[in-house]
């Protein structure tokens, strides 16, 4: 994150003064192939203005990609000649806790870091970068962090915007912080070990985009759905298309409303039931199944009030499973469902600011939903029963014998 502040002071009257600043916000988003090859030094630059005579760097890092990538990675640092110390986490939703923050700044302390030329480098998936981010807000009232996804999630969604963040009180991210990394790099040489459920998974966060704001996405996912999972986004153009248009589609909405001063969010579609349900299903659903879930209760919500035809809702249905992801799960009841809309009224200050699909690639907000709507949406989506997610196995990461067998990598260097 690049920041410079400009403030002033006035008088409001006698003993009195009101402090007024602006903070220029900027961080960078790329797309990087062979991150880790031993002559790639933005690594090495990134977040720093001068690069100091002795580097250190703390890499909090998912214990999977550590498993699987840490020789190349401590090769890559030991080659450049920069201290290094990997602090491995387990990095799964139940593990997005307050206690694995301080272990962060624990080991940020042990370690021992300049608080400016030494920034935090962040490797992993969503709740890791989200983790590690948090951390990094905290430490010294902040400290400069890189973020390198390794998932799919990671990179379209969770590690490219500010937002950071831990689970609390069974709730998800109720508490976390905005704080931009300095620089976010997305290798989707990652992705080549990464099984198939969770590509599925990020894919999720993909079709929301498409849904809400671009018609063009959904065509490339509709007809790219026969080996797009398989391929894991390696051998066609258009799975090139796919990554940007999702990506820049994201920071599109992000980028003027970086700190939600505007509750009315587009990529908040998929986000007003799944995030409740999410945490009652936890372990068996991963977030992208339960926004899959929530916009496909969104989609049915939409074709009742006469928003979206009924091709349009079975095409988009159709989208949604023909990725293995869910559109229904047996804990979506009507208590549940209406207990997560009014948590998310009440974060987005009281109303409901729910977005629903407008045709294909469109959306608008309602603040009326009611619960015989909502009941009747849920019912309609049970009666299908798709749950497919149980074909895909669970572990997150291919074993350390299919690194080998990585495909050439889809996106040029940036």
């Amino acid at each position: 994150m690049h920041a410079t502040t400009s403030g002033t002071v006035g008088n409001t009257g006698r003993y009195g003064w009101e402090v007024r600043a602006v903070q220029d916000v900027r961080y960078s988003v790329q797309f990087y192939d062979g991150l880790f090859s031993h002559k790639n030094t933005v690594l090495l630059r990134a977040g720093v203005g001068q690069t100091p005579a002795c580097q250190r760097r703390l890499i909090v890092i998912d214990a999977r990609v550590l498993d699987l990538y840490g020789w190349e990675i401590e090769a890559y640092f030991r080659t450049n000649r920069v201290q290094f110390r990997f602090l491995p986490l387990e990095a799964t939703e139940p593990q997005k806790t307050l206690e694995n923050v301080l272990k962060v700044v624990r080991a940020l302390n042990d370690f021992g870091v300049n608080r400016r030329s030494d920034p935090l480098i962040a490797i992993g998936g969503g709740v890791l970068l989200d983790v590690a981010g948090f951390a990094a807000s905290l430490y010294r009232r902040g400290l400069p962090y890189v973020r390198v996804p390794t998932t799919l999630m990671g990179l379209i969604d969770a590690g490219i915007g500010i937002k950071t963040g831990v689970n609390f009180d069974a709730h998800k991210n109720r508490i976390g912080t905005y704080f931009a990394p300095q620089r976010a790099y997305l290798d989707i040489h990652f992705l080549s070990t990464l099984d198939e459920r969770h590509i599925a998974n990020g894919i999720a966060e993909i079709i929301k985009i498409a849904i809400v704001k671009d018609l063009r996405l959904f065509e490339l996912l509709e007809n790219n759905a026969d080996r797009l999972i398989a391929d894991r986004f390696a051998g066609r153009d258009a799975y090139r298309e796919i990554l940007v248009r999702a990506t820049v589609g994201m920071l599109e909405e992000l980028a003027d409303n970086l700190w939600e001063s505007v509750l009315e969010r587009v990529v908040d579609y998929g986000h007003t039931f799944s995030p409740s349900l999410e945490m009652v299903a936890l372990p068996e659903l991963l977030h992208g199944e339960a926004v899959a879930i929530d916009m496909a209760l969104s989609l049915t919500l939409a074709s009742q009030r006469g928003l979206l035809s009924a091709q349009e809702l079975r095409r988009a249905l159709c989208l949604l499973e023909t990725y293995g992801l869910p559109t229904h799960h047996p804990r979506c009841d009507e208590e549940l469902l209406m207990k997560a809309l009014a948590d998310s009224t009440s974060h987005r200050d009281g109303l409901q600011r729910v977005p629903l699909s407008r045709g294909l690639g469109n959306a608008v907000f309602v603040n009326d939903l009611t619960r015989a709507e909502i009941c009747r949406a849920a019912e309609y989506l049970a009666t299908r029963g798709a749950h497919p997610v149980q074909k895909y196995e669970r572990a997150a990461y291919a074993t350390r014998a299919q690194v080998a067998q990585v495909p050439k990598h889809a996106i040029a260097p940036g």
